[in-house]
């Protein structure tokens, strides 16, 4: 059964500029969220669930593993129609305090050879005060949600945290888990404060203001010692677990004639690089905090790779542009499939298989 065809709809998108193309992408869902017997349809046809996929975090249930990376829904627009194209939770923002047009444009490429993605966009959003009334409309809408965050362009690095501390009192009450994002590469100075300083004081000023599970973004361009080690003191300063990773900005990785020399790299071409990182990473930590891993994630075997490296949840976002909602469907479906082969019978038996 198919409603339409993506890859015609694909060849459409792709002859706009990518930015336009997400926006059109962009009202579609808002659309599909607006009529209940398309939204209907559509989830009964993508959205797969089963017993061997369901888990419970942070009191609340996960129907699939999949879900949808911060960076497309940056102003939580979209969330009510993301059961529809098979996800089992999202990912919004990065939300900043005060509304942001991010950086100039073009801004956003596709290399397509590679089904990869290069965005500069730089944290184009509307501010908290309009994500807190996205969030607000959601009544009875039972769904798990996180919440990227991050601090202005404008705010000096001196005064980061203060930023963050906006956002978590914001926040306190809303979505299910928060993200420290401080690994954007678009964002001048925002990777500077992946240190072991900036890290013990956002988490002890957050662990004041809120319970909420708190996870950290990190980047997939430092050294597995310093990424472990950065890791390892966000656990000790109450981190509820690691997102790994975001979009890099190893321009050795491709020798596309669409490539610039800025913005961060996601999609096929982090695929390995995302994978390594995250593997070292699953090794030190699995067992001692939750993990998350995105980066380059485009079928069922690259997602049970990351879950055996210990992986409790995974995310897609770029390969969702090449490859529409079926991949999401076929991701939940092979894991199933990849599950019973290991002779599993729940995911829970595969997350660090690798490490058991």
């Amino acid at each position: 059964m198919s409603f339409f065809s993506y890859q015609t709809l694909k060849k459409l998108l792709f002859k706009l500029d990518p930015e336009t193309a997400h926006t059109l992408a962009g009202l579609g869902l808002k659309a599909v969220s607006y009529c209940p017997p398309l939204q209907k349809c559509l989830t009964r046809h993508y959205f797969v669930t089963d017993t061997s996929l369901e888990q419970t975090f942070f009191g609340r249930s996960f129907k699939n593993p999949v879900g949808l990376g911060a960076g497309f829904d940056k102003n939580g627009q979209y969330i009510t129609a993301m059961p529809a194209i098979g996800f089992g939770f999202t990912e919004i923002g990065t939300v900043t305090p005060k509304p942001q047009d991010g950086n100039a444009k073009p801004r956003l490429f596709r290399l397509l050879d590679e089904n990869s993605i290069q965005n500069a966009m730089g944290f184009n959003n509307k501010g908290s005060h309009y994500m807190l009334q996205q969030l607000k409309k959601l009544y009875f809408f039972d769904y798990p949600i996180g919440i990227n965050i991050g601090k202005n362009k404008v705010t000096p690095e001196s005064e980061a945290l203060s930023d963050y501390e906006t956002l978590f009192k914001a926040f306190k009450h809303y979505g299910d888990y928060i993200v420290i994002n401080i690994s954007s590469p678009n964002t001048p100075g925002l990777r500077d404060l992946q240190n072991e300083n900036f890290i013990k004081a956002i988490f002890k000023m957050a662990k004041s203001i809120t319970d909420q599970p708190i996870f950290l973004k990190i980047a997939p361009d430092m050294e597995a010692e310093d990424a472990i080690a950065l890791c390892n003191t966000a656990v000790e300063a109450g981190a509820a677990g690691i997102i790994a990773t975001n979009t890099t900005i190893d321009y050795t990785l491709t020798d596309s004639p669409y490539k610039k020399d800025f913005g961060g790299i996601s999609g096929a071409l982090l695929t390995e690089k995302s994978y390594q990182l995250f593997r070292a990473i699953g090794k030190e930590l699995y067992g001692k905090t939750m993990l998350i891993s995105v980066g380059g994630i485009d079928s069922a075997e690259e997602a049970y790779r990351r879950i055996k490296a210990g992986a409790s949840l995974v995310q897609v976002y770029s390969m969702l542009v090449y490859r529409g909602p079926a991949l999401i469907k076929e991701i939940n479906e092979g894991l199933i499939v990849l599950l019973k082969k290991d002779g599993y019978t729940h995911i829970s038996e595969a997350i660090g298989a690798d490490w058991k």
